[in-house]
């Protein structure tokens, strides 16, 4: 290895221990849909809880069996962890009413923190009636909700161009989101480019990173072509013959993770958002590497 390597790979090394204490993370879960999912979705958060992230989230499919049993997580985690819990709410299969009425629901029930997104339109659907934007303005109009939307890097699948998408991002930040959290993504330079980019159209509030520790390889390569999500070749090479081999998988997703996690926080970012699949050894492990320990 060059002393120029060597050097880098210290400096990295040396940014993340010096960055201990100043990072906050958080972690996404979604509802369990089978008694031994659910045992593996507490037995990561019992786990994950301990690291005290900032909040974590809960997703939901759109319709509104999904969102009861959303909700019925979110109070739970709340109520046995005490960890800031935010639900996902989208606006797509609800009324302006009913997503008033669940807003304040949430409120009463001291959930404070809600993840704001327009939702997937069903195919042969209509155009919204609502959009992200005017979902984070109804939030703010209910009650002075902590409110998270989403972003996209590589742009989202279905914006007709990147600087169309990026004026919706601005519209929900103008709507009073608090903070924008990213699609998850593996080239680093789509994420830093996109945050310059935010900030020359005047979004000020923090674009955190979505991290997606990767264990299910052939999984992640459907995902991302649905999501719009560049997959580099280097990434085909890692994990090439590794198809029967779940332990190296999750060496080398963790791998590629912390590695990702040290260059971006040598970049100044200060939190990180993972998503976790319910399972917790992988994001566990690279938390602790930024130096984020019980």
């Amino acid at each position: 290895m060059g002393s120029q390597s060597a050097r880098n790979i210290e400096v990295l090394n040396q940014n993340i221990a010096e960055l201990n204490g100043d990072i906050n993370v958080s972690f996404e879960f979604f509802p369990p849909t089978s008694e031994a999912m659910e045992n593996t979705l507490w037995q990561s958060i019992d786990h994950l809880k301990k690291l005290k992230p900032k909040f974590v989230s809960v997703t939901y499919g759109a319709n509104s069996g999904t969102r009861d049993r959303t909700h019925g997580v979110i109070k739970d985690i709340k109520e046995r962890t005490g960890l800031i819990a935010a639900p996902h709410l989208t606006c797509i299969d609800a009324s302006k009413d009913e997503l008033k009425q669940i807003a304040l629901d949430y409120w009463n029930s001291g959930i404070k923190h809600i993840v704001a997104l327009r939702g997937d339109i069903p195919e042969g659907g209509d155009r919204p009636h609502m959009y992200a934007a005017d979902l984070v303005e109804l939030l703010k109009s209910q009650a002075s909700f902590d409110v998270s939307v989403a972003a996209y890097p590589e742009v989202h699948p279905e914006a007709k161009t990147a600087q169309a998408d990026l004026l919706a991002l601005k519209a929900k930040m103008d709507a009073g989101a608090d903070r924008a959290i990213t699609q998850f993504f593996f080239d680093i330079e789509s994420y830093l480019r996109f945050r310059d980019r935010c900030a020359a159209i005047g979004i000020d509030q923090e674009v955190v990173p979505g991290i997606l520790p990767v264990s299910n390889y052939k999984t992640l390569v459907k995902f991302s072509k649905l999501c719009n999500v560049k997959v580099p070749n280097w990434m085909h090479k890692m994990y090439e013959g590794t198809d029967d081999d779940p332990t190296t998988r999750n060496l080398i997703g963790a791998s590629i993770a912390m590695d990702m996690v040290k260059v971006l926080g040598e970049e100044g970012v200060k939190d990180f958002h993972f998503y976790t699949l319910n399972r917790s050894e992988l994001s566990y492990a690279i938390c602790h590497t930024l130096g984020i320990r019980p």
